[in-house]
């Protein structure tokens, strides 16, 4: 860990399954992720580990590529799952309607955020994916404000999973 941030390899799925599991129990009403990697980095089975933690049971959680956003209400807190892939502009993305995707009731992960990373909270949690070979993943977690370092310590100490 540094004063910036976070990284780690997942050396499988189960691995991924285990940060998301972790990240729901750190993650509070109002936190925001950020997931940025290329296709196939794990960033929708991380969002249903996440899903999972938070009690949604994480086969009714897909990629919101063509409904861009999908929100589930029946866990611990909700949370609001979106897809930037498909959107043709960063523009588009605050035409979603940011207020509720960003409500302060519950968690927002945004799948390939680095494509409207300017309209995202300047406080927020991000989660870089790379593919390091057919099972295993690095991630590089940052905290871009208070409580997304606050995140980035939480995951460190309660380290491994």
């Amino acid at each position: 860990m540094t004063s910036a941030g976070l990284t780690c390899k997942l050396v499988s799925e189960s691995a991924t399954r285990s940060l998301g599991l972790a990240l729901a129990k750190a993650v509070q009403p109002g936190d925001v992720l950020a997931l940025i990697g290329d296709l196939g980095a794990g960033k929708t089975r991380l969002t249903q580990s996440l899903a999972l933690g938070l009690g949604v049971p994480s086969d009714t959680v897909t990629s919101p590529t063509f409904t861009l956003i999908h929100e589930y209400q029946n866990g611990r807190l909700p949370l609001r799952h979106c897809d930037a892939y498909r959107l043709q502009s960063a523009e588009e993305f605050a035409d979603l309607g940011l207020d509720e995707l960003f409500a302060e009731d519950g968690v927002a992960i945004i799948e390939w955020a680095d494509r409207v990373s300017g309209y995202l909270p300047r406080d927020r949690l991000e989660l870089r994916l790379s593919v390091m070979d057919e099972t295993t993943r690095q991630v590089e977690m940052t905290g871009t404000g208070p409580r997304g370092q606050q995140l980035v310590a939480t995951l460190a100490e309660r380290r491994p999973w």
